[in-house]
């Protein structure tokens, strides 16, 4: 069996679809043998709403996924290299394009014919965010295959107003100003050490402060997404139970119709049984009845001829 196959098309289903779909492949490949196959697709996972609309941008929209994967590079390098006005650039195109995308995952989703809320176009944005910030959630995504939401769809902070933009190599910054020495005195300090020092403390406690809140909402959408999935086990697993009273009511329904009609054919067969018996007794007294008669004729012939 082709699993790579497979599981594209499994995660292109919608997600009410995709359980029913993995089983009976996993099944169609443990009848074919196929260990390896049956256990990999038996244990893929049903992705929620949010997941699935996030996976049908993806494969419907390639080309604006490849724009957006390559947005996701440029604030990855920028952060990297600390460049404040690259960051501040590219912070402004994520926020617009990601609203963008989410307003266009909606109306596919509508397409397809699911109704998101408010609430999963959120986690789809979430989801957007992470794509950006973390090239383990985009690598699935691009190819439509995202299973969960994000453990960690922090995202980047965005880019303060004040952020300078990435420091020149040294040799441009020892470079001699224009005018020489005279231009050079008169040129204006930009800041002196110790200020520079204190901006630089209050903009690294800032930075902690929000990295900090970042994390506990992280850890709070993680521990809301398990409590999801929780959810969705605990209502497959009723709705199997309650298929399961349902049909072993049917037999007990049939199971006592059954015994009534058993019980109605064993009645009907002892009043048989009671009528023939009556019958047999009425018979067997005229027998008894005939025999006297014939026996007395009989003797009645025999004084007559003698």
């Amino acid at each position: 069996m082709d699993v790579e196959r497979v599981i594209d098309e499994l995660y292109g289903l919608r997600p009410s679809e995709f359980t029913a779909a993995r089983d009976a492949y996993a099944a169609e490949a443990r009848r074919a043998k196929d260990t390896r196959a049956a256990k990999t697709i038996a244990a893929l996972r049903r992705p929620p709403l949010a997941v699935w609309a996030a996976n049908l941008l993806a494969r419907e929209r390639p080309e604006e996924a490849e724009r957006f994967l390559g947005l996701g590079e440029a604030l990855r390098e920028a952060h990297r290299t600390l460049d404040g006005e690259a960051l501040r650039d590219a912070s402004r195109q994520r926020n617009r394009l990601v609203a963008a995308l989410v307003r266009t995952t909606a109306g596919l989703a509508e397409e397809a014919g699911q109704h998101p809320s408010d609430a999963v176009l959120g986690d789809v944005e979430t989801i957007l965010h992470a794509v950006l910030a973390l090239p383990d959630v985009a690598g699935p995504w691009a190819k439509g295959r995202l299973t969960a939401m994000p453990e960690s769809a922090v995202g980047f902070p965005a880019a303060p107003e004040g952020t300078p933009p990435a420091r020149p190599p040294a040799a441009a910054r020892t470079r001699k100003a224009p005018g020489g020495p005279a231009a050079a005195r008169t040129r204006k300090t930009p800041e002196a050490p110790a200020a520079a020092r204190a901006r630089e403390t209050s903009e690294a406690a800032a930075a902690a402060e929000a990295e900090k809140a970042r994390k506990a909402a992280a850890e709070a959408k993680a521990a809301l997404v398990r409590r999801e999935r929780e959810r969705d086990t605990a209502r497959e697993a009723e709705a199997a139970a309650t298929e399961a009273a349902r049909k072993a009511a049917d037999r007990l329904r049939r199971a006592e119709r059954e015994r009534a009609e058993a019980e109605e054919a064993a009645a009907e067969a002892d009043r048989a049984a009671a009528a023939a018996g009556a019958a047999l007794r009425t018979a067997d007294h005229a027998l008894d009845e005939a025999r006297t008669a014939a026996e007395r004729a009989e003797e009645k012939a025999r004084r007559a001829e003698g």
